[in-house]
């Protein structure tokens, strides 16, 4: 399966990596530090292939805006109880740029499809991204991406069936990696739910960073270990403490935070994989109790 190869080559590009060093700009936000960038990209890379059809009863094909151009994405269907939903975006691993099967039961072991949030009545959106699938744009690794996420999410709480004060946002690997940039870019998501990201994208092979790596300020803006005082809403870290996994780089990331939004939990039993399944199903469970003026989320390691 091409999304669990992604993600584990992602894992191991890790464990080698070097590490940008100090903020370019010390104490300016990411929404600061992003105004008026321009990525140096090496690369334009367009994944070009249509997205595949999901069965209509658990998701359709729709196309959100977004600044380079309308995107695909899967949405559950519309209950049609005339109620309020809460919803999520779910960003996964590997090539988080496109799109692809999430509806065939998974085993427990390695559930990238987040199903347990589907199966519990919470609404569903996964999006695509600029140069994914049969998109418009070209893949940026971690810069415009974010922007694209926060268009799916406009484009979520417009829906009638959805509670606009509830979309929350999560993602796998380079998926959770980019959430937490996302967290740290704005406070539109009620709740942020990142899952095994890294501290920063340095050590991603090429597959991900289609930009000039030697320039530091490349990787400043798309790293989130340097933007930790930029979230202003709750954010969660998960990664399991076996191998394989980002142990280390969750460590380094609540080392290096000193933000009460954001949290950090490591799961003993669980490693990149297995840790999805049972904490997807806790959280997505939380989410539906969830319903007051402001989120009342927390976790423990037990």
């Amino acid at each position: 399966m091409k999304l669990i190869l992604f993600t584990l080559l992602g894992i191991l590009a890790f464990s080698g990596c070097g590490r940008p060093g100090n903020p370019v700009n010390k104490g300016v936000s990411l929404t600061e530090a992003r105004q008026g960038f321009r990525t140096k990209l090496t690369s334009r890379e367009s994944a070009l292939e249509a997205v595949p059809e999901p069965p209509p009863r658990l998701f359709r094909i729709l196309r959100y805006d977004s600044a380079v151009g309308k995107l695909a994405a899967y949405l559950t269907p519309d209950p049609k109880d005339g109620k309020q939903h809460p919803a999520i975006i779910w960003i996964t691993g590997g090539d988080c740029n496109s799109i692809g099967d999430v509806w065939q039961d998974a085993p427990a072991s390695n559930d990238q499809t987040a199903a347990a949030f589907r199966k519990a009545g919470v609404v569903m959106m996964f999006p695509s991204l600029r140069g994914g699938n049969d998109n418009p744009g070209i893949k940026e690794g971690f810069l415009g991406e974010v922007d694209d996420v926060l268009a799916a999410a406009e484009f979520l709480s417009q829906q009638q069936f959805v509670d606009p004060s509830r979309v929350y946002l999560g993602g796998h690997s380079t998926g959770g990696t980019l959430v937490l940039l996302v967290a740290e870019c704005s406070a539109r998501f009620r709740a942020v739910f990142s899952f095994g990201p890294v501290a920063d994208v340095a050590g991603y092979g090429r597959e991900y960073l289609p930009f000039d790596t030697s320039s530091r300020h490349e990787l400043e803006v798309r790293s989130p270990v340097r933007w930790l005082h930029s979230i202003k809403s709750p954010v969660f870290v998960f990664e399991g403490a076996e191998q394989p996994g980002n142990l280390r780089a969750l460590q380094e990331l609540a080392r290096a935070s000193r933000n009460p939004l954001v949290h950090f939990t490591t799961v003993k039993g669980a490693d990149h994989f297995s840790i999805l399944a049972p904490t997807t199903r806790l959280i997505a469970n939380a989410v539906l109790r969830d319903d007051g003026p402001a989120t009342n989320l927390s976790f423990t390691e037990k």
